[in-house]
C-alpha cells in the first residue's frame, strides 16, 4: 500500500465507518455528556460492526489490519462529530503492546475482549512532577518474591473510571546496572492499594481525566508485559500508535468543525449573497481544509511505517503528524467559530465546546514544544538545550 493513496478497501471502510457516526453524531454525543454517561451504545455498535478492533491480530478476534485502519476508523467518528477518545487507549496503545509483546496468556486475556469492545483498558504514563521527561517517573515496581509490588502517582489518566485494568509504565532496578529501567504493567481495576480521584477539567468530553495512587499495589508476576529488559522499546511501540490516533482525533474534530462553517456559509445571507461567497470568509476556510488534508498524509505515511515495522521512521512521522494535526485542528475550529459569529459560542451549533478540546491535541499526548524538540535533535541534528 502507498502511504498516499488509499486502497479500495480503506475508501470502502473510511465510508462505511461515517454511516455509523452520522446515525449517532454530535448530538448523541453531547446528551451523553450532558448525561455524565458514556458513549456505551456506539462502543458497543463499532465493536460489533469489528472497527474498535480492526487493528488487533485475526486469530484473536481483530481484524487483522494496523494502525493505519484504526486511525482511519477514529477520523471519521470524529468528522461526524462524535469521536471515541478510549479509540486511542485501548486497542491503539494497549492492544497493540500486548499484540506485540505479551504472553501468550496475556494475549488469549485481553485481545480478544479489547477487540470485541467487552473489556476496555486504560494507559497510564503521565506524572505530576515529570510532564513529558519519562525519564524522570518515580512509580517504581520492586520484586518480593515472584510478586511485584508499585507505588507511585499518575495524573491527567483518561477512562480509568470505565476500564477494566490500567496498563502502567514504572520502572524497576535492572540487577546488573542497579538503574532504574521502564517496565510495563497490568492493573486490575479493583487491586488493592490502586485509588483514582477524579479531575476536575473545564474540558466537557465523555471520557474523565484521573489522578492514581499506586500505594505498594501487589502484582502476580505475569502481571508485566513482555520482557522487563525489553521495557524502552514496548513503551515507544505504543507511544507512535498513541500520537497517530492522536492526529486522526484532531483531523477529525477539524473536519467536523469546517462541515459546519461551511454550511453555514453556503446558507447564511446578510445582504445579498451568502457569506461564503466573500473571500475574507471563503479563504481562511480553504486554507484550514488544505491544512487537515496536508495533516492527514503526514498521519497516513506515519502509519505505513508503522503498520510496516519501521518504529524508527514511524517515530519521527507520527510526532510531525500529531503536530501538524493539532495546528490544523486548532485553526479549523477557531475560523469555524469565527466564521458562525456570535451563533458559533451557542449550544445551537455546539461549536464552541471544540474551543477548548482542540487544544488537547497541541497538550498531550506530548506538547508541540516537545515535539519541536524531537525534530529539532532527531531529524536536524541540533544540540540539546536539556
Amino acid at each position: 500500500m502507498s502511504p498516499v493513496l488509499e486502497t479500495d478497501e480503506h475508501k470502502a471502510l473510511r465510508a462505511a465507518v461515517a454511516a455509523l457516526g452520522t446515525r449517532y453524531g454530535r448530538e448523541y454525543l453531547t446528551r451523553v455528556i450532558a448525561a455524565g454517561a458514556h458513549p456505551d451504545e456506539l462502543w458497543a455498535e463499532a465493536a460489533k460492526l469489528g472497527y474498535l478492533g480492526v487493528n488487533l491480530p485475526e486469530e484473536y478476534g481483530g481484524g487483522g489490519g494496523g494502525i493505519a485502519e484504526l486511525s482511519i476508523v477514529l477520523e471519521e467518528l470524529g468528522a461526524a462529530g462524535c469521536p471515541l477518545l478510549m479509540m486511542v487507549v485501548s486497542p491503539a496503545i494497549c492492544g497493540t503492546v500486548i499484540a506485540r509483546f505479551g504472553t501468550a496468556d496475556q494475549k488469549q486475556d485481553w485481545l480478544p475482549a479489547l477487540a470485541d469492545g467487552t473489556r476496555t483498558m486504560a494507559f497510564g504514563i503521565t506524572e505530576p512532577d515529570a510532564g513529558s521527561n519519562s525519564h524522570r517517573i518515580t512509580t517504581t515496581a520492586r520484586r518480593d518474591g515472584t510478586d511485584w509490588i508499585l507505588t507511585g502517582r499518575k495524573v491527567f489518566i483518561s477512562g480509568v473510571d470505565i476500564a477494566d485494568a490500567t496498563l502502567i509504565v514504572g520502572r524497576a532496578e535492572d540487577a546488573r546496572t542497579g538503574k532504574l529501567k521502564p517496565c510495563l504493567f497490568i492493573v486490575p481495576r479493583d487491586a488493592p492499594g490502586f485509588e483514582r480521584r477524579r479531575i476536575d477539567m473545564e474540558l466537557h468530553g465523555a471520557e474523565k481525566q484521573f489522578e492514581l495512587t499506586l500505594d505498594d499495589v501487589r502484582l502476580p508476576a505475569d502481571a508485566l508485559v513482555g520482557d522487563e529488559d525489553a521495557g524502552l522499546l514496548q513503551l515507544f511501540a505504543g507511544l507512535n500508535p498513541e500520537r497517530i490516533m492522536t492526529a486522526a482525533f484532531a483531523i477529525g474534530m477539524g473536519r467536523y468543525a469546517l462541515s459546519r462553517a461551511v454550511t453555514y456559509a453556503r446558507e447564511r445571507t446578510v445582504w445579498r449573497d451568502p457569506i461564503g461567497a466573500h473571500q475574507a470568509i471563503a479563504h481562511p476556510l480553504a486554507q484550514a481544509h488544505i491544512d487537515l488534508e496536508l495533516a492527514r498524509l503526514m498521519m497516513q505515511k506515519a502509519a505505513f511505517l508503522y503498520d510496516s515495522g519501521d518504529d524508527a521512521g514511524a517515530g519521527e512521522a507520527a510526532n510531525m503528524a500529531k503536530y501538524a494535526a493539532a495546528e490544523a485542528c486548532v485553526k479549523a475550529v477557531d475560523q469555524s467559530v469565527h466564521t458562525l459569529g456570535g451563533n458559533g459560542l451557542t449550544g445551537e451549533f455546539g461549536l464552541a465546546s471544540l474551543i477548548t478540546a482542540s487544544r488537547v491535541a497541541r497538550i498531550a499526548p506530548v506538547s508541540r514544544e516537545m515535539i519541536l524538540n524531537y525534530v529539532s535533535h532527531q531529524t536536524l541534528g541540533l544540540p540539546k538545550s536539556y
